[in-house]
């Protein structure tokens, strides 16, 4: 009889992440009955990365409104699961990272009876307030989680710090490469995409292009703006660079950055970019300035610097490798920091050039793998 796996997600970053572990259960079907579950938390974001990895959810609650907030979010993610699992009853039920559909569904997949499995298991800030709800959600998942597939050594360090059971944590690496690396590839063959050719006239072979993007709740309010101040000053002052901005629909996030940046002329604000795009553009970029986790995991594969806007990561293996340096919400540091990799070619090359800390693509595989085994 072949064991039932559930993969639950709901957000762009967590969709690009399960991707290639949804494609490597698929080519086990011999072994397993995999269903896909979205909650939608995000709409229109999700379905772009669902049409370009081929994926046909088996269910979608399709929960996303206006304006939805966590308290409402998580009461409706776990009560719509309830049929979703007594109509399957999985014996694996697969989360990723740290959002609330994973949070949620972790609670709800506990309460089935279902082994909870935690991809992107172990990252760590130790303050629960930062990031904010990300830090507590995956502090729950792991107390509920039977397995833990941990990205890097320091992620299982803090899960045996927990005093989680060795033998229920894997050291996978991130399944963000795996997905990746598809991605490149495909981008780059005969892939034809709308998108990623209006975004060529803004690709100039004679400006370098910063790419920027920011979303996180703590940045709302007086970090956004002191990032586009930083942001306004380093265009100023180095022309020779493009500034392309997709812009988060969060009413938070637009604002500031349209009624601070909107009339500069090398910074160009572009709607929010499908997955195959920003791979695409990344590509072609010569750093990155973010407050996003999958970010700082993609970028060093790419050999791109990261700036990150955060005064913490529960990513450290990327600053400690070197490839990341924080910067906060803190307009004197963003505006040094990229100067100085605009400005110094050994500072940058020191960056671009290092070894990748999240794994070489084989994630996934390593994951199915050990449910094969564990199921003999």
């Amino acid at each position: 009889m072949k064991n039932k796996i559930l993969i639950v997600f709901g957000t762009r970053p967590e969709a690009i992440k399960m991707a290639p572990l949804v494609k490597e259960f698929n080519n086990n079907s011999d072994k397993f009955e995999t269903r896909v579950c979205i909650t939608a938390q995000h709409r229109e974001m999700l379905d772009q990365v669902l049409q370009f990895f081929e994926i046909t959810p088996y269910y979608d609650l399709d929960l996303m409104k206006p304006n939805q907030n966590l308290y409402s979010l998580t009461a409706e993610i776990i009560n719509n699961l309830k049929p979703v699992l007594e109509d399957f009853l999985p014996d694996f039920v697969f989360v990723h990272g740290d959002t609330t559909t994973a949070m949620a569904t972790s609670i709800s997949g506990f309460y089935s009876g279902a082994k909870i499995c935690h991809v992107e298991a172990g990252l760590r800030t130790f303050n629960l307030k930062s990031p904010f709800p990300e830090e507590m959600n995956r502090s729950v998942i792991s107390v509920m989680a039977n397995l833990h597939f941990a990205p890097t050594t320091i992620s299982v360090q803090n899960l045996l710090r927990e005093n989680k059971k060795k033998e229920d944590i894997i050291l996978t690496g991130n399944t963000v490469i795996d997905a990746l690396l598809y991605s490149v590839k495909k981008v780059n063959s005969n892939f034809k995409d709308s998108e990623i050719e209006s975004l060529k006239e803004y690709v100039n072979p004679d400006k370098r292009i910063i790419l920027v993007t920011g979303h996180r709740r703590e940045n709302h309010g007086s970090g956004f703006i002191n990032i586009c101040k930083a942001l306004k000053k380093i265009a100023k002052e180095n022309s020779d660079c493009n500034i392309l901005y997709p812009v988060h629909l969060n009413p938070n996030v637009q604002k500031p950055v349209f009624d601070l940046l909107k009339d500069i002329k090398n910074i160009k604000l572009l709607n929010p970019l499908s997955y195959p795009a920003f791979v695409w553009l990344m590509e072609k970029s010569f750093l990155i300035i973010t407050d996003s986790g999958g970010i700082q995991e993609e970028a060093p594969s790419l050999g791109k610097p990261v700036l990150v806007m955060r005064d913490t990561t529960e990513r450290p293996e990327a600053v400690n490798s070197g490839t990341v340096i924080l910067v906060g919400a803190n307009t004197t540091k963003i505006v040094e920091q990229t100067n100085r990799l605009l400005k110094n070619s050994e500072a940058y090359k020191s960056m671009s050039a290092l070894h990748n800390p999240y794994g070489d693509g084989s994630a996934s595989k390593k994951i199915v793998n050990h449910i094969i085994n564990i199921c003999k």
